[in-house]
């Protein structure tokens, strides 16, 4: 079944090693096997072609032979150039996305605001704040990996032994919370270079001293919390949406040794992951960009809202549906978003000489 499995995924760069575990379900060992590399398989995909611009994935588990060789930076350098691409192709929507969650209303539809954005700035203003959202993605994939590595040996403890699932999810929220801590200053640059007006700022540096001239360094964590936040749902939609491919499995496939399922079907799982991810975070990602701009959206003199006061706020004025302003375009870049990612990759990760064990 596993070598089944590898030629079936050749084309897609993807061979798949069996190994057991220690904890296995109440089936035969052998079939565990193969649904374990099944799963193994999904989660590559999941993490390493699934770049949306929400920097909430659970980051990367590296094989013992992957980080001896050096391969794992191989893998994360194949990673950052398809995320860059990836981000760069679908940047009109992410600041479509951005435009509506602040601006937006009941009377602000997508066309509406395509044509206010290109006539404020032409057809290039549609790619403001992508810049620092290319540039953000080293630091973050660095931090978050160092933080992941750290959080399982500390979980691991002295044992030798594989981690759950459950103890990868709060590993990889732990590592989630540590990169978005240290980066989340650019965080706050890209919502308002996006936001921007024509000639408002003539580079990030210049937005960032002005920024910080105008309303002090603390504005740069503002929506840090509901930021915060929104890394565990997101990261447990994929766990969830993981333990239930496996049961799936288990029951459509108990005595057939020959199924496998094909690369676009997992990646469909995948994007089905990241869909369900975005729709129960997207309110609190929602209040966090709100927040992020609320200077340029408060009347003069009228007292901040913190985020319970904001959600309140939102709720009242537009119902539970002002919660998700701005979530059509998110939606229509999971797709292009995926297939973009998954190209680069496999390209960089031969000219890398990268190889999937």
């Amino acid at each position: 079944m596993v070598d089944a499995l590898n030629h079936q995924t050749h084309h897609a760069g993807s061979a798949l090693v069996a190994y057991r575990t220690h904890h296995y379900p109440p089936v035969p060992p052998s079939q565990w096997v193969v649904c374990k590399d099944l799963l193994e398989f999904y989660q590559t995909l999941v993490q390493k072609y699934l770049d949306i611009g929400e920097d909430m994935n659970v980051p990367d588990d590296f094989t013992a032979k992957e980080m001896l060789t050096g391969m794992w930076w191989r893998h994360l350098v194949a990673g950052g150039v398809a995320g860059a691409v990836s981000r760069t192709c679908t940047a009109p929507l992410d600041r479509l996305k951005v435009y509506l969650q602040v601006h937006g209303n009941k009377t602000t539809g997508i066309r509406k605001c395509f044509l206010h954005l290109l006539h404020e700035g032409g057809f290039l203003s549609l790619w403001r704040g992508n810049g620092i959202n290319v540039l953000k993605i080293a630091p973050e994939s660095a931090l978050k990996f160092a933080a992941y590595e750290q959080a399982k040996r500390v979980i691991r403890g002295n044992y030798t032994r594989e981690l759950s699932i459950y103890e990868r999810f709060v590993a990889g929220s732990l590592a989630g919370g540590v990169s978005q801590t240290v980066i989340y200053p650019l965080e706050v640059l890209k919502t308002r270079l996006a936001l921007r007006k024509t000639g408002e700022y003539s580079s990030i540096l210049d937005a960032a001293r002005k920024i910080s001239a105008r309303e002090g360094w603390k504005s740069f964590y503002r929506g840090y919390v509901p930021n915060l936040l929104g890394i565990i749902p997101y990261a447990g939609i994929d766990l969830a949406v993981y333990e239930t491919l496996k049961n799936s499995y288990f029951r459509k496939h108990h005595d057939d040794d020959n199924e496998a399922p094909s690369v676009l079907l997992l990646l469909a799982c995948g994007t089905a992951s990241s869909t369900c991810g975005q729709v129960c975070s997207y309110p609190l990602a929602l209040v966090r960009t709100r927040l992020q701009a609320q200077v340029l959206t408060n009347v003069p003199g009228a007292p901040e809202l913190t985020m319970t006061s904001l959600l309140r706020h939102i709720i009242q004025t537009e119902g539970i549906t002002g919660l998700y302003r701005g979530i059509t375009p998110n939606f229509l870049k999971v797709a292009p978003a995926v297939s973009i990612s998954y190209v680069v990759y496999e390209r960089c990760r031969q000219t890398l000489g990268v190889n999937m064990t």
